[in-house]
């Protein structure tokens, strides 16, 4: 998400001109390999990356702009792919510029008009940690089968990173369906009645009933699970990702988070989605899996997102800074100027009331978070924070886009509702 910048990108934009696709000999190896190259995979690995370099745009328009500092890219025909995103070598380094993008559709071929990507992405593992990235990146953005593509770069302060790419990502084909029940069981979890979740929990050996019987609530407080697709149900392919599985202690708070990645998608195209979010987060970003806990589409559906177990405190790489004993749930969609769809803001409440639930939370509530160092709020530093709070609660940032956010009062709300609060 792009995290506020003190100097404004509502400039003329940098000139595109047609670029060969070749990188300057400047000892680089790892970026020579980047140059127009598909990213090494696993043999029969669904899907791809491939890496473009951005070479120096020539002839800016606007004349304040030295010769060479914008970066830009015509690609010509490609291979197909569906999500794009702009990464360089330092993940420490700041991006601050504007970075468009427009792309020729598959199937009318088509140009897009220019579009937007987050330039800062405060969606990221807490420093120090084993998962810091290992490069810096934009957010990704949802673009649909397309097969070239033209980028361009302007900086609006210092000098941009190096090593600047174009990475496509083409998700792969939807998994073969298997309508056999034990199938449809690990594909997804079906929704539960409110008496039918406790049970479940019960039998589980959750510790929510504890929790709530210290703060002097009798019985416990779990809404309804809802139905969750499963990360087979998506067609998460776990070779990607790093093997294992971190936790944390337990969830006190839920970060609630807008994908940036636009709205020009089906719902029927949400694996999709998901998918390139998932190889753009490992492959790209260099995270050890998908960095939120779970995902909403537009339409309502749940999915589990980084894997671990749906009720369990997974450790993600969701709200930089705030990762330890919170979860990040991310509606697919940009959210700044169009307000998310019903359904959507209904499945975070359904969401957030049965898995904050589980862990003893009331979303109505306030909890105390020790921050692990960010642009808000320095490493150690110890937080009050709503449990339901958005991603710009803990980090400057946009996120979750300004007409979502103002929808968390009513989340809130009707998470608690759902608990029976």
């Amino acid at each position: 998400m792009r995290a506020l910048l003190a100097s404004s990108i509502g400039v003329t934009c940098a000139a595109l001109l047609v670029l060969p696709l070749v990188l300057p000999e400047d000892g680089s190896a790892d970026r020579r390999q980047l140059a127009g190259a598909q990213t090494a995979d696993l043999p029969g690995l669904p899907g791809s990356t491939r890496s473009l370099p951005l070479a120096p745009l020539a002839g800016s328009l606007d004349r304040a702009v030295p010769q060479a500092a914008a970066r830009g890219l015509n690609s010509g025909d490609v291979a197909p792919f569906s999500l794009v995103g702009v990464v360089w070598d330092d993940p420490r380094a700041v991006l601050e510029g504007q970075v468009q993008v427009r792309t020729r559709a598959v199937a009318t071929g088509e140009w897009s008009r220019w579009q937007e990507l987050d330039a800062h992405s405060a969606d990221a593992a807490d420093p120090g940690t084993a998962e810091t990235r290992a490069h810096g990146s934009t957010a990704p953005l949802w673009v649909g089968a397309s097969d070239a593509v033209q980028a361009r770069v302007r900086p609006t302060g210092g000098p941009l990173p190096e090593g600047l790419r174009l990475d496509l990502v083409d998700p792969g084909a939807e998994p073969p369906r298997n309508t056999s029940r034990a199938s449809a069981a690990s594909r997804e979890l079906p929704e539960l009645t409110r008496a039918e979740t406790e049970a479940e929990a019960a039998a589980a050996g959750l510790r929510a009933a504890e929790t709530e019987a210290q703060a002097g609530v009798r019985g416990p407080r779990i809404g309804p699970r809802p139905r969750i697709v499963l990360r087979k149900g998506w067609g998460a392919d776990e070779r990607l990702r790093e093997k294992g599985s971190v936790y944390t202690r337990t969830i006190k708070a839920a970060f609630i988070h807008h994908s940036a990645s636009g709205n020009a998608y089906r719902c029927s195209q949400s694996g999709s989605v998901l998918r390139g979010i998932y190889r753009y987060h490992v492959k790209s970003s260099g995270w050890r899996d998908f960095g939120y806990n779970f995902a909403v589409d537009k339409c309502g559906t749940v999915y589990e997102g980084r894997a671990g177990g749906v009720t369990k405190p997974v450790l993600g790489a969701h709200t930089l800074g705030f990762n330890t004993n919170s979860m990040g749930i991310a509606v697919l969609g940009t959210y700044t100027s169009t307000a998310p769809p019903a359904a959507a803001v209904n499945a975070v409440a359904k969401l957030t009331a049965w898995k904050l639930g589980l862990h003893g939370a009331n979303p109505r509530g306030v909890t105390q978070l020790t921050s692990g160092g960010g642009n808000l709020y320095k490493k150690g530093r110890k937080v009050r924070l709503n449990v339901i709070s958005g991603h710009r609660d803990g980090f400057a940032t946009e996120c979750p886009g300004r007409r979502l956010y103002q929808k968390l009062g009513a989340t809130r709300s009707a998470a608690a509702r759902l608990q029976g609060r």
